[in-house]
């Protein structure tokens, strides 16, 4: 598992999109009780914060002591630092596990053998992500350029399974079809900036190159965004629910 954000943990807490509650209300009548539940790759946080409004009690955790450091607290999360293959979690732990925009940095087969292993007789396991962002056509071309061109070549190759929608990492479940989702924001153009400067190929661009890609595209991004002060921002979900064991 790769530790891409570390170094911007405070950013990634504040711009990195929450989840919207169409996820939960898909996953929680599939549920057989709401005890504990397992948020791996939680990064800072946002999905165990959640679970925790539902949950007796939510693991979560990530290979990165400075994400979790800027996680929300609740008396009912536990937060450590942990690799998603290998946990210190007893057998027939979990009801649910859930991996948001993070599954595609693990080695699969032994995250797998570790779902397996933890989580209870007929518990559910979830994976989301998000695609490309939508605004405006104007907008979005500016961020296809930014996201194709201009880092293009600094993205890792898990970034692969992101843009073919999680269908190529193995997933030996009994899947359930899932609903067609998007996530839905109101952002400001600093939010979109800010949102931008999280991504991995970003650091990685900024790294070698010792410039910011954010900054420059930021004129022509305000051009196009115009006087208003917010805009629709639309996050297509991506989605994989399935039966463990």
């Amino acid at each position: 598992m790769k530790d891409n954000f570390s170094n911007i943990s405070d950013k990634y807490a504040k711009f990195r999109p929450t989840y919207p509650q169409t996820i939960y209300d898909f996953i929680y009548p599939l549920l057989s009780q709401r005890d504990i539940a397992w948020d791996c790759g939680t990064g800072t946080g946002q999905v165990a914060l959640e679970l925790a409004k539902d949950f007796n009690k939510v693991y979560a955790t990530d290979i990165s002591a400075q994400q979790l450091e800027h996680a929300p607290h609740a008396d009912n999360i536990i937060y450590t630092v942990q690799r998603a293959e290998q946990t210190v979690f007893p057998a027939n732990s979990f009801d649910l596990i859930t991996v948001a925009q993070a599954v595609h940095w693990f080695d699969f087969d032994k995250f797998n053998e570790e779902v397996k292993r933890v989580g209870r007789p007929n518990s559910i396991i979830a994976l989301f992500g998000y695609e490309l962002i939508n605004i405006t056509p104007e907008i979005d071309a500016i961020i296809k350029n930014l996201y194709t061109h201009i880092v293009g070549s600094y993205w890792d190759p898990e970034r692969k399974h992101i843009e073919q929608q999680y269908q190529t990492i193995p997933f030996p479940y009994r899947e359930l079809e899932t609903p067609e989702i998007t996530n839905i924001k109101l952002w400001n153009i600093d939010a979109l900036l800010g949102y931008l400067q999280t991504w991995s190929a970003v650091q990685h661009y900024e790294k070698d190159k010792g410039s910011s890609p954010v900054k420059a595209i930021e004129h022509e991004l305000r051009k196009v965004w115009g006087t208003l002060e917010v805009r629709k921002v639309s996050f297509p979900i991506i989605f994989r629910v399935g039966r463990i064991k």
